[in-house]
């Protein structure tokens, strides 16, 4: 027992001489920055769910912009955002709110939403951060892909039955604002119209540009322009071929080669033959009857001239260009397409050195509306389809592929330069009421749908997308070739009222506008 109680006083004398003992002191030194921790993770929780309140609010904001970002000023976009996310941003303790809105169209248009402000800490506060920085933002971005769409537009005789006409103008009227929606700004949606006929007019007002034709350099081509529209010196004989055929006397009265030939007239009046003409004369004095008199007194004999009628071929002069009506056929050769170049069936561009990728001139007298090259010019689009009349026949070939030409650009069109910062969609619409009648060289339907399927083909292998509608009110076969011209088979249109027009372009308009707007 002494032993055990003089081990138990020498422990306690110990523990009462220690110094590294301050239990509380260390325990307290060591609870801080576990406290600073705990504390932390308290505060950014909090300012973290005020971030995602944020950013809500950010994005709802700028998609609640873009309705209306490209039609007001910075000002008042500034102003609405502050206004919508203040409506929507509704979290506490937050101070020192700044929002920003801004507006471009590079790379598509686009509303960016810039928020930041500040979150009072309640644990930080005791390390010295009494707030904490929240920011976020928001982007809404639509119409990165842009628009370029060619209205081929059927104005045969045949759209003249059963109201197609007028409800193709409303139709495309309808269509017209569908697409100047759509675009955010100019540029964003390009229109072309190409109305046809069995021809397509380019212009009258440009018969001196060099992508057309009017004849070949030996001025042997029977079937050109400067051929058939002309005046012959011989009459009323027409065209140029039926002129070359005729002759005319250099005397009037004469109308056969040999008594043109054998008559004459004399330089002096009075004498019908060749030898009472030359043998006889008259004076510079009239008083004087004969040369030795009239020699004699220093006066001047002059003896007849005898000059025999020439029969000579009628001569051939061309009309001026610039009476042309503004009408051409297809490219290609005088006789037959070209099956070398093709040039009926695809978008190559004019050259004057290869004279089959001009487009041929013609007077025809059913001569449409004159194109108009990719524009939105809305008001003047509107202009042409209004004035759009039926008349001619049908050839929806050479239609397709100057719609194909005015989205790519060459000869008659400009096609503005695409921007690398979008993604352009390239489409065609073809609106027809009939069967293919008549084109610059045939008149058998199947000959002609064959050149056509050529430029269907073409179109779509160079990543253009077609729609194709056939309004057949009269009962016609459902063309094969109008469902194999478009893109798939949910871009053919089958109508059998002129009233399903408007529908069809109403359905067509939708879904090119979805194509245009991406948020």
């Amino acid at each position: 027992m002494p032993t055990v109680w003089s081990n138990l006083v020498r422990g306690l004398n110990a523990f009462r001489a220690a110094r590294a003992g301050n239990v509380a002191i260390t325990f307290a030194l060591a609870s801080l920055p576990i406290v600073g921790t705990i504390g932390f993770a308290v505060d950014y929780s909090r300012a973290n769910s005020v971030k995602v309140a944020m950013q809500a609010a950010l994005d709802s904001t700028a998609l609640m912009l873009s309705k209306d970002a490209a039609t007001i000023t910075s000002s008042a976009l500034q102003s609405k955002a502050t206004a919508y996310f203040n409506a929507l941003f509704t979290a506490a303790g937050v101070s020192n709110i700044q929002i920003s809105a801004t507006y471009t169209t590079t790379g598509g248009s686009q509303v960016i939403v810039n928020g930041s402000g500040s979150v009072a800490t309640d644990f930080l506060g005791l390390i010295g951060y009494n707030s904490m920085p929240v920011a976020g933002t928001a982007t809404a971005a639509w119409g990165s892909s842009r628009l370029r769409v060619a209205l081929v537009l059927d104005n045969t005789g045949s759209m003249a039955d059963s109201g197609k006409m007028t409800a193709l103008k409303s139709a495309t009227q309808s269509l017209l604002t569908q697409l100047q929606s759509a675009a955010s700004t100019n540029g964003d949606v390009y229109v072309s119209i190409i109305p046809f006929v069995k021809d397509v007019n380019l212009g009258s007002a440009n018969w001196s540009s060099d992508y057309l034709y009017w004849d070949n350099s030996t001025k042997s081509d029977n079937n050109s322009w400067d051929a058939n529209n002309g005046t012959c010196s011989a009459g009323n004989y027409s065209p140029r071929s039926t002129c070359a055929a005729k002759y005319t006397c250099s005397i009037s009265g004469y109308n056969s080669q040999n008594s043109c030939t054998s008559a004459g007239s004399c330089t002096i009046s009075g004498y019908y033959s060749q030898s009472s003409c030359t043998s006889a004369g008259k004076c510079s004095n009239t008083s004087y009857t004969t040369q030795s008199k009239c020699t004699s007194k220093g006066y001047t004999w002059t003896a007849g001239v005898w000059t025999s009628g020439t029969w000579s071929a009628a001569t051939w002069t061309p009309k001026s260009h610039s009476t042309w009506n503004g009408c051409v056929v297809d490219r290609g050769n005088s006789t037959a397409p070209d099956t070398v170049g093709n040039y009926d069936t695809n978008a190559v561009e004019p050259t004057t050195t290869i004279s089959s990728t001009l487009y041929a001139t013609e007077q025809y007298s059913s001569c449409p509306q004159a194109v108009m090259g990719l524009s939105y010019d809305w008001s003047s689009m509107s202009t042409l389809v209004n004035n759009m009349s039926p008349a001619g026949n049908t050839n929806q070939g050479i239609g397709l592929q100057l719609g194909w030409l005015s989205l790519v650009g060459g000869g008659p069109f400009t096609a503005p330069a695409m921007d690398s910062n979008y993604q352009y969609q390239q489409i065609i619409i073809l609106l027809t009421d009939g069967l293919n009648t008549q084109d610059r060289w045939y008149t058998n339907q199947n000959s002609i749908d064959a050149r056509q399927a050529l430029t269907c083909a073409n179109a779509k292998a160079a990543r253009i997308t077609i729609y194709t509608v056939q309004v057949n009110t009269g009962g016609d076969p459902t063309s094969t070739l109008l469902q194999n011209c478009a893109s798939s088979s949910d871009k053919f249109f089958l109508l059998t009222s002129a009233s399903a027009i408007a529908t069809t372009f109403n359905t067509i308009g939708t879904n090119l506008t979805k194509l245009r707007v991406a948020n």
